[in-house]
């Protein structure tokens, strides 16, 4: 290691002292409100590396708008490793030992990993961080990490999503699977309602939740404007089933609504937590007898699939989901070829 163990310690920017808690200032509405605080108490790192990660999360949040959950886990990558190299050499890492890793102490860190049982994809994310952390570090101090660049992510292989059926998708979407449920009836239209813009317009459970009263699909209303991954916007189409569903829902709602609100309340009328949706659709799939996989998510890629599959166009299909990428969208191509082959199997008699 080249690192000198004299280094005059630097205060770590946009951290209070003897906190260690890093305040990232708000930068319009596009940043996530969970963004604002990441905690950096139990990062195991001197002063100059936990200044140079206050910087570097600073600037993925306000620079490249990566959404708060991203920033959570590039965070507890990032304390993973300085947490490895602390116990490997036997102190806090500075920014010299961070930068003169050697490709060895790279691979023994994902072999470590490996063996706690984190899988590929997961090893993935933690290079990919760790090398966004060296670029950040490159350019404000002119050190690099040779290594990083050495080291190959570990291969994944790519899992197809599992859709739900359109049967089971549309049961999901209604309140009569919940009927016996000791639940107060517009708790049970809420849920639906929310599932129904999962599986009716491709949106992700976030996304739903962030809908304001104002923007509700409601009447005559055929699109709404969704903020998605980085601050994207898209129009996602509201069809019939969607719009009575979220209706009903505001017909039985015991709270004024503000219009610059949340359109979906908790049962003490404060936003609502996407644990409770999934908690919701947990009792469902229970009642249908649906794997564990059959999440709020799991209706999204329904969405896709069964869009793919009555001849929907793949670009039209990336621009309904938000994807940024086609290829993103292209795994939906492999779940529908994966089930026609299923069918063939299962149906040919010289299969």
């Amino acid at each position: 290691m080249g690192a000198s163990e004299s280094r005059t310690p630097l205060a770590p920017a946009g951290i209070a002292p003897g906190n260690r808690r890093l305040i990232l200032p708000r930068h319009r509405a596009a940043v996530p409100k969970s963004a604002d605080l990441i905690d950096l108490a139990v990062l195991p790192a001197a002063p100059d590396l936990a200044a140079a990660v206050a910087g570097w999360l600073a600037h993925l949040a306000h620079e490249r708008r990566l959404s708060a959950r991203t920033l959570e886990a590039y965070s507890r990558d990032v304390r993973q490793f300085f947490a490895f190299l602390t116990e490997r050499f036997g102190m806090a890492p500075e920014i010299a030992h961070f930068t003169d890793c050697a490709p060895a102490d790279l691979r023994a860190f994902l072999a470590a990993r490996r063996a706690e049982g984190v899988d590929a994809r997961s090893l993935q994310r933690a290079l990919s961080a760790l090398k966004s952390l060296a670029r950040q570090i490159a350019r404000e101090t002119g050190q690099a990490a040779a290594a990083l660049g050495a080291i190959r992510a570990p291969k994944a292989g790519r899992r197809l999503p599992r859709p739900l059926s359109p049967t089971d998708a549309r049961a999901m979407t209604t309140t009569a699977l919940r009927e016996g449920e000791a639940r107060e009836p517009w708790i049970l239209a809420r849920d639906a309602a929310v599932l129904a813009l999962c599986y009716g317009a491709g949106l992700r459970i976030s996304e739903a939740l962030s809908i304001r009263r104002s923007d509700a699909p409601i009447d005559e209303t055929d699109a709404v404007t969704i903020t998605g991954k980085g601050g994207k916007t898209r129009s996602a189409p509201i069809i019939a089933p969607v719009r009575r569903a979220v209706e009903d829902y505001l017909k039985l709602c015991p709270y004024a609504l503000k219009p610059a609100g949340p359109l979906f309340v908790g049962a003490k009328g404060g936003p609502l937590s996407p644990r409770i949706v999934q908690l919701a659709m947990a009792r469902m799939r229970g009642a249908l007898g649906l794997p564990d996989d059959a999440t709020p998510h799991a209706l999204r890629h329904s969405f896709a699939t069964h869009l793919l599959a009555r001849g929907g166009d793949l670009r039209t299909i990336q621009d309904l989901l938000g994807h940024a990428s086609l290829s993103t969208t292209q795994v939906y191509t492999g779940v529908d070829s994966a089930r026609l082959l299923a069918a063939y199997r299962s149906a040919h008699p010289r299969a």
